[in-house]
């Protein structure tokens, strides 16, 4: 299919958690615990995602990238000293110096030097959530891959996942092997005598009821599955173990998780220990000595020793996160007895953390993988630090048999690795896989940019190298801003709306809230931005719109509740999501919900109107008020639109009185963010890249080739050096010179030239198009009375059409070549 750019002619009237320096800022208030922020917008209204729609938007991705020819790449900005998330890491039997890292949201990295470099192996696949690896003991180029990460919150499970994968010349080529509607992956094993023998410990999809969950089975290497453990449609399997010399002897730690988008519960009667004999043909609840009230039930790490296979230990988290208890049994789980978990640190949300660990050559020698690490060498009786000084939120540790003392440990902050069993460690600071919310760059200074990341804080770099990012605000980091006019003043947030003010370069930070009410609903991610005619008037987003005239001293609210809230349920819900004022009248503002309204106000505040009535109800990401036209706004949506396949992308020339939908030629995929640049084209970010259009809408291109299809989550166009920044979330940032972007760039053309007579009896639209075109239809719109007048192509390239009676003076037109859609168009008189 030809791409075509409509040209109008002068007749036609067109629309236009760690800490620097003295930052102390109410950290009591902090709410800690992970959210899954990314998951909920996605999931909005239904709770439901659609997995093969994400996957037809990698493949729709992938598609046209092959077809531009630009050779466009971004460049990547950092940081790689950070790290992200990390849910797995596997070291083969024979090599000590391989390591396969699987990041939350970022793919798989591979190294063959001990990390001296890495390689990302898993990029070209439609899913970068990485839920669990196993590698072959007898053949360790098999590597299995289950998606979608299990750790419910922190965000990254945008989609679950889709499935099982599998590589059998060590990540260099991979295969589909199935099972793609199980949600998130807890645990792989591969029978130790057969390697077409594998389980899969799945959660099952985490927003709906779903019988998708249990233990699955296969006997043929993934060509079949067979679900060998079902319990219940809201309790799925997060742990597994299985003995090192009888493949038919397995364990399994089920967990009963509900999540909605105002609640969640993480725990409950279905929650346990189970035990099959005969390779999961049966199961039976292991219960002796082990917790029975629902209440004490949440989710639960299992593992088993490797040198005496009889030993397992298990640490419970009750049903509302806290630690219950640590268990052990000498006869393979016909008797458990409690240890002592006292000295275990408790911060209430354990079912965020990955567990128990038992040091292969010691069965008394544990790991508890947790908010910290501690260490037991007497079988759980007592605990000690381990890895001190460690980034917190620990879900990963791997034991490096190899080497002597050789221990790998994962968390929030990424990749540490000892030699001396968790003495000490060293952090490595080469893997780029921060998972960014927000992004910001000096106006002054594009050496000076900043980020808000996913428990990583509020970090920068003033050189503009990828290496050397600090933390200047603790907490999980969302939006950054800069005084445009002056360098050193900055703000910052942290979750749930926590905002810090800096005068000195960020050097300390103090409260910038002064008026606004605890008791107001903030999101996880609140948004905040500056009036473009004015840094001294900021914008913040609670359930109420607050302003401030004198940076952020204090702060004024200037609607009334702007969501459908309060909500009932134990999580935020009910709040501004997005706020864009117009650089053309700073009383001209625009405010979205994460329960899918968009407002506007024309006075500065006074009065505010619903302008969303027709639009779908899903989260918004981003409202936009344009740069060009002062009635222009565009609005973006997260949530995936069931019974359509367009994306979600929305423009409005009359300050939403109408709106149109531009994302015919997007993939059904949440979009993000979306920006304009000073040449008039139109970014947008989404779940699987950057799409730029030329055509306002009509017709959208890959940026970039060089892009996974990771989630980016925003984009900051710096003026002064026509850099386009984009903050993806789990493989930290990018960059792109927008002089180099070439949009829409067709020799073919459709003109459309509206000519109104003096009487307007007389009004008409005349249409050419190259022969090549074989347009077989126009279609007019009236915008306000929505009523159509079909032209239809007879003969010629060339058409008339009489538009006298249309009242509106705006006209929505669809040029069609067969049943494709090529150019949807707003026209005015």
């Amino acid at each position: 299919m030809k791409k075509f750019i409509l040209l109008l002619v002068p007749f036609l009237i067109l629309f236009a958690c760690h800490e620097k320096g003295s930052i102390k800022i109410s950290e009591e208030n902090f709410e800690k615990k992970p959210h899954d922020i990314m998951f909920a917008q996605r999931a909005y209204p239904t709770g439901e995602l659609k997995t093969d729609a994400y996957r037809k938007a990698v493949q729709w991705k992938k598609q046209q990238t092959q077809r531009a020819a630009n050779g466009l790449l971004w460049e990547f900005v950092g940081p790689v000293n950070v790290g992200g998330r990390i849910t797995d890491i596997e070291i083969p039997v024979d090599d000590g110096a391989t390591f396969y890292v699987g990041a939350a949201s970022g793919g798989i990295f591979k190294t063959t030097d001990a990390g001296a470099t890495w390689l990302p192996i898993f990029d070209e696949q439609e899913m970068l959530s990485i839920g669990d690896i196993e590698l072959s003991k007898t053949d360790p180029d098999i590597v299995w891959v289950g998606t979608g990460e299990v750790n419910a919150g922190g965000g990254s499970l945008a989609y679950d996942g889709d499935g099982m994968y599998r590589s059998t010349d060590g990540g260099l080529t991979w295969e589909s092997k199935g099972l793609p509607n199980v949600g998130s992956v807890g645990k792989l094993l591969i029978d130790p005598a057969n390697n077409d023998v594998v389980y899969a410990g799945v959660m099952g999809p985490l927003f709906r009821k779903d019988t998708n969950r249990g233990v699955y089975k296969t006997t043929d290497g993934g060509a079949s599955w067979e679900q060998k453990l079902f319990i219940s449609d809201s309790t799925g399997i997060v742990d597994m173990a299985i003995h090192s010399n009888n493949g038919n002897l397995l364990y399994a730690a089920s967990w009963e998780r509900i999540r909605r988008p105002a609640a969640r519960q993480y725990g409950g009667e279905t929650s346990g220990l189970w035990r099959s004999n005969d390779g999961g043909d049966t199961w039976d609840e292991m219960t002796n000595g082990l917790p029975s009230n629902p209440t004490e039930k949440g989710r639960i790490s299992i593992d088993i020793s490797q040198s005496n296979p009889d030993v397992l230990f298990a640490r419970y988290a009750d049903a509302n996160g806290s630690i219950q208890g640590v268990y052990r049994t000498n006869d393979g789980g016909d008797t458990w007895t409690e240890r002592n978990s006292n000295q275990l640190s408790n911060v209430g949300f354990h079912w965020w953390f990955r567990g128990i660990y038992i040091d292969p050559t010691d069965e008394d020698v544990l790991y508890n993988v947790d908010f910290e690490v501690q260490k037991s060498t007497d079988g759980g009786m007592n605990w000690s630090a381990a890895f001190p000084n460690v980034h917190v939120d620990q879900h990963a540790l791997a034991f490096n048999t190899m080497i002597p003392g050789g221990v790998l440990l994962g968390n929030d902050g990424g990749l540490y690795l000892s030699d001396n069993d968790g003495a000490t460690s060293v952090k490595d600071e080469t893997l780029p896989i921060t998972q960014f919310y927000r992004f910001y760059v000096d106006a002054q200074n594009d050496d000076k940019i900043y980020g808000g990341a996913q428990d990583n804080s509020t970090i920068r770099t003033v050189t503009g190298n990828d290496d050397d990012w600090d933390v200047i605000f603790g907490g999980d980091g969302f939006q950054p801003l800069v005084d445009p006019e002056n360098t050193d003043v900055i703000y910052a947030l942290s979750q749930y709306g926590n905002l810090g003010k800096s005068t000195n370069n960020g050097i300390n930070f103090s409260n910038a809230t002064n008026g606004i009410p605890n008791g107001d609903r903030k999101n996880w991610d609140t948004p905040i931005t500056f009036d473009p005619s004015n840094s001294q008037t900021l914008y913040y987003g609670a359930n109420r719109l607050y302003k401030t005239t004198n940076g952020a001293g204090n702060w004024t609210a200037i609607s009334p509740e702007l969501t459908g809230g309060p909500y009932t349920g134990n999580l935020v819900y009910g709040t501004i999501t997005s706020i864009s004022v117009s650089p053309f009248n700073g009383d001209l503002i625009y405010v979205g919900t994460d329960d899918g309204n968009v407002w506007i106000t024309e006075d500065g505040g006074d009065n505010w109107e619903n302008i969303s009535a027709s639009l779908p109800n899903r989260w918004v990401t981003s409202v936009l008020a344009s740069r060009d036209d002062e009635d222009a706004v565009y609005v973006t949506y997260s949530g995936y639109r069931y019974g359509e396949d367009t994306g979600h992308v929305y423009r409005s020339l009359d300050r939403g009185a109408f709106w149109y939908d531009i994302s015919d030629g997007l993939p059904d995929i949440p979009v993000n963010d979306i920006v304009r640049d000073s040449e008039g084209r139109l970014y947008v970010a989404t779940d699987v890249g950057v799409f730029g259009s030329g055509t306002e809408g009509s017709i959208w291109e890959v940026i970039g080739g060089n892009l996974p299809s990771v989630v980016v989550n925003d984009m900051h166009i710096h003026e002064g050096s026509q850099q386009l920044y984009i903050a993806t979330y789990g493989r930290s940032s990018y960059k792109i010179d927008l002089s180099s972007v070439i949009l829409g760039n067709s020799e073919e053309t459709i003109t459309i030239d509206l000519r109104i007579a003096p009487n307007p009896a007389s009004a008409y639209v005349n249409v050419s198009w190259p022969e090549s075109f074989e347009a077989n239809s126009i279609i007019f719109f009236d915008v306000l009375g929505r009523t159509a007048l079909r032209a239809i192509i007879s003969e010629g390239n060339n058409s008339q059409i009489d538009i006298a009676h249309l009242a509106s003076g705006q006209y929505f037109v669809e040029i069609t070549d067969g049943d494709t859609k090529i150019i949807k168009k707003l026209l005015k008189k």
